[in-house]
């Protein structure tokens, strides 16, 4: 019995130094939202999920209207924490994600390392694959968390698929009890 699950990154946000939880997309990620609802629209889905983060939840929301479901929203689904709160040049940011794929126990001060990701957001995955076993499940969710749980299944996803994602974005995952049988890119 085979389980779905659509990874869908969040669209495009405003990006507000400090304020993760509460970013909301911008004119053009709500404008890319509908277009996801649309071509999410004849899929038969069972449940969605999201992460806690606005920009991840206003991503689905327009589909969970559409299938008249509840979005379930879990906190370790959160984005990775990648560092503290301080900034850093863009240049930084990559290389520390690079790195977190060459060493699973790397991390910057303040933030969290590949593994600490998999550690919180694996049980929770898991638990999906056995409750929706054979169904068709959404998750809202974030560019680096949604690579490192793909990671896990298949060490193939790390950071040059993660660099190649967009905002939106769309995985279509498909499972076997606990093993990953196929990834489909279906966002255009």
């Amino acid at each position: 019995m085979k389980t779905t699950i659509y990874m869908i990154r969040h669209s495009k946000s405003h990006f507000v130094f400090g304020q993760e939880r509460r970013r909301k997309l911008s004119l053009q990620g709500e404008a890319d939202s509908k277009r996801v609802t649309d071509l999410m629209r004849h899929k038969e889905i069972d449940a969605i999920i999201s992460s806690p983060y606005m920009r991840a939840i206003q991503t689905i929301e327009g589909i969970a209207n559409d299938k008249n479901l509840e979005i379930k929203v879990y906190e370790d689904l959160k984005e990775r924490q990648l560092k503290g709160d301080y900034k850093l040049p863009e240049k930084e940011i990559h290389h520390a994600i690079k790195k977190s794929y060459e060493d699973h126990d790397f991390y910057l001060s303040g933030g969290e390392s590949l593994r600490d990701v998999q550690n919180r957001s694996l049980p929770i995955i898991k638990s999906i694959l056995n409750n929706y076993e054979g169904k068709t499940i959404i998750i809202g969710t974030h560019g680096n968390i949604m690579t490192i749980i793909m990671n896990y299944f298949n060490s193939k996803y790390g950071y040059d698929f993660w660099k190649s994602t967009t905002k939106p974005d769309i995985y279509k995952l498909t499972f076997s009890k606990n093993k990953l049988l196929e990834v489909q890119r279906i966002w255009k």
